[in-house]
This record gives C-alpha cells, structure tokens and sequence, in this order.
C-alpha cells in the first residue's frame, strides 16, 4: 500500500503554462503532487523569470507558497492550465505617492522564498497574531540566530551583575570586548596603522610625526 502511495506522488503530469505577457504558451512536466514553492522555483529556472515576482494561478485561484507557516502543496492533473505572471516591479515613490494604500500588502516585508519552515511559521504569529509592525518584523529577521542568543546571554549576564551590584564593571568589560572583537584580522605580513603593534615598531609609508618634522629641521629643508 504504501509503494502504490509513493508512486502516486512521484507520478508525473503534463501542465500547460498560459504566461501572460510575450512569451508564447508551453508544456511542462511536474510531480502530480508538489508544493507550490518547488512549482514556482521549476517554472521560474525553466522559463528564466524572477522568482520573487512570479505569481502562479491554478483553477481561478492565486497559489501561495505557505498557509499559517505552513508549506502549501497543490495537486496536478494531466493537462491542467496554469497562468503565469510576473509582477512589474513598483514605479518611483513620487509616482506612487498618491496610490500608497492601494498596493500595501504588496510592499509590505516579505521573506525571501528560500526561508525555513520554522522561520515561516514564526513569521506568521508575529505577524498575524501578534501584529508586529513590518519594521520591526525586518529587525527581527535580518539578526542571524548566533546574534540573537548573544543578545539574550547578554541580558541573563546584565541581570546578575545588577543583582550582585557589579554592573558598572560588566559595562566596561562588555565595552573592552566589543572594541576587542571588532578589532579585526591582519594579513601576514600587514602592518598596523599604529606602529606601538608592529614588529620593531615600523611605521606605515609616509606617516608624518613629530620625529620626521625634527629630523627634517636639522637637515635644513625647513
């Protein structure tokens, strides 16, 4: 039973694709059954569109690549009809300015088509439940996770510190360790633009100091 079931979904139709626009009509060979992420990404490498742009309608309605977090998977038929679209991109803001609302869910932040489900899902309740405005949904999700649990063991840290009453000295550490960690990486061989860290204290080509200007008046060029 559960090879006829497996067969049934790696079967494969045939679909005709009506793009809207100059390209002619075409035939495309897909799973009967495939999400609808995957469908956009086949259609958009074999037909060369943006993928971000792209909007696939089947049987009179729009397919969307999730629901509540949720992959979405759309079920073929042999000979299904699909319109393909690709939205234009927006005009200038000085043309649009009057049409702002008309086209909002549009420009709102969106996540990029290639995100996990989990981000997805979270992206949802944010949004949808919770009502998180757009700006702070984009702050949220350009911080990569590795920042996010340095933030929050930042927090945890402060606490004890305040408890303890060693918060100005968890301050200035934390202030020594961000110049520390931002300090950079020098190339073998590279020197340092402060000669104190190079080796026998050399200098950057054409740095002017105090000692070059005295050896400059005892040789008579000023």
């Amino acid at each position: 039973m559960g090879e006829i079931e497996g067969e049934e979904e790696k079967k494969m139709v045939e679909i005709y694709l009506k793009i809207i626009g100059p390209s002619t009509p075409c035939h495309l060979n897909v799973p009967s059954s495939i999400k609808v992420h995957e469908l956009r990404k086949m259609i958009a490498g074999n037909r060369h569109m943006p993928i971000e742009n792209l909007r696939l309608v089947l049987r009179g309605n729009a397919l969307h690549d999730s629901e509540n977090g949720d992959d979405v998977a759309v079920q073929l038929n042999n000979g299904d009809s699909l319109i393909v679209a690709v939205k234009p991109k927006p005009p200038p803001k000085h043309f649009r300015d009057e049409f702002e609302d008309d086209d909002d869910d549009e420009l709102r932040f969106q996540l990029p088509p290639s995100t996990s489900k989990w981000k997805r899902k979270l992206f949802y309740i944010l949004r949808e439940k919770l009502k998180f405005p757009d700006m702070l949904l984009m702050v949220i999700f350009s911080i990569s996770p590795k920042v996010w649990i340095i933030i929050m063991t930042w927090f945890i840290l402060a606490s004890i510190a305040l408890r303890y009453e060693v918060a100005p000295l968890f301050l200035l550490a934390t202030g020594f360790g961000f110049i520390f960690c931002n300090l950079g990486h020098r190339r073998q061989g590279e020197l340092s633009a402060y000669s104190v860290f190079n080796e026998d204290f050399q200098e950057l080509p054409g740095t002017f100091n105090a000692e070059h200007i005295d050896r400059d008046i005892r040789a008579g060029r000023f």
